[in-house]
């Protein structure tokens, strides 16, 4: 082992010179580098890192990319798992979290959504305003915190956006089951030409045990987005909980009853597609496959061997599809869990 970290900087050094100096790619190499100076015991995580510098990522969005063409706008959204961990931890996950909001910062998105920020009742800490005011300088935020009869610190959503765009801000209640009204799982933005909305859907749970309110979940939010279509274009994201067909995942056969691919759950997400919207991703890339939005943490090697399920979307009103110029995965390095999803559009 000793072996490996003496070596880490020269192997960084090569994949460098392999792979080219992108500020993103220099961006994980030096936390390789640092990780091995500090004398890290994560020898996993590293060689997780060094692996991924190697690989090919389809379908990733490139901060050139998005300087190439800015008469349109960016969204981003992703679901981050913890802001608190994100913003104060120092383990090395919270270091990886914190390289891929510098990577989002990079993209000079016009909102951010986040879900499952898992923030206290009354929203973030000053610690966390601090953090996130230093790292989006010019973006004001609005979030939506899981309150009693729900569990605290649980779920949750936020919105950081241009401080030059002045939305109005909703956390609406759909109707939905149980406690699900009151987990901030629903932010939405009004401008004058349409709707900016973030959703982070329940989970079915390990063992299925809230499918039939998951199901209800999926009619009520069917039925909002469509009342909001009525009034004027929607553009919707998140972690939608859904793999929607086989193509969205990589081991279909294996996942038949397993939350987020069971027969019930793509249903609701095919139902809510025939209301009227249009999955960005799809539209553009037809029916690629390999391509995924989450890698399951419970398995180290997931990401390694892109065992990965799309459960993160953005989907957009029928009548503005053909304005969509870019929906992809944001590359998040060698981190598991959800990738961010970019979507850039004409409007």
């Amino acid at each position: 082992m000793t072996t490996l970290y003496s070596n880490l900087a020269a192997i960084g050094s090569t994949v460098e010179a392999l792979v080219g100096k992108s500020q993103q790619r220099l961006t994980w190499y030096s936390f390789v580098a640092q990780t091995a100076k500090d004398g890290s015991t994560h020898a996993d995580l590293l060689v997780n890192t060094v692996v991924w510098m190697c690989k090919d990522e389809p379908m990733i969005a490139s901060e050139a990319q998005t300087d190439q063409r800015r008469s349109s706008v960016v969204f981003i959204s992703w679901n981050i798992d913890s802001l608190n961990a994100a913003l104060t931890g120092d383990s090395p996950r919270a270091l990886l979290s914190r390289a891929v909001l510098q990577t989002i910062k990079e993209h000079d998105p016009e909102a951010i959504a986040l879900q499952e920020t898992k923030l206290p009742c009354d929203g973030p800490t000053e610690k966390h305003l601090e953090v996130l005011r230093d790292v989006f300088p010019d973006y004001e935020m609005a979030w939506n915190c899981s309150v009693k009869p729900a569990r605290e610190g649980y779920a949750g959503t936020m919105y950081l956006y241009k401080d030059s765009l002045k939305p109005s801000v909703t956390c609406p209640v759909i109707g939905a089951p149980s406690t699900m009204d009151t987990e901030g799982r629903i932010i939405t933005l009004e401008f004058p030409d349409f709707y900016l909305t973030q959703v982070y859907t329940p989970n079915a749970g390990d063992v299925l045990n809230r499918l039939e309110e998951r199901q209800i979940w999926d009619i009520k939010y069917a039925d909002y987005l469509a009342s909001l279509d009525k009034e004027k274009p929607v553009i919707a994201s998140g972690d939608f909980n859904v793999a929607h067909r086989e193509i969205d995942l990589a081991h279909p056969k294996r996942n038949r009853r397993s939350s987020g691919f069971t027969d019930e759950e793509r249903e609701g997400f095919s139902n809510l597609l025939a209301r009227g919207f249009t999955d960005t991703f799809r539209y553009l890339h037809g029916d690629v496959t390999g391509v995924y939005s989450w890698w399951p943490q419970i398995s180290r090697t997931s990401k390694i061997n892109n065992s990965g399920w799309r459960i993160d979307y953005f989907i957009v009103s029928n009548r503005i599809a053909d304005r969509v110029i870019r929906s992809e995965m944001i590359d998040s390095g060698p981190r598991q869990d959800h990738t961010p999803v970019l979507l850039e559009i004409d409007l």
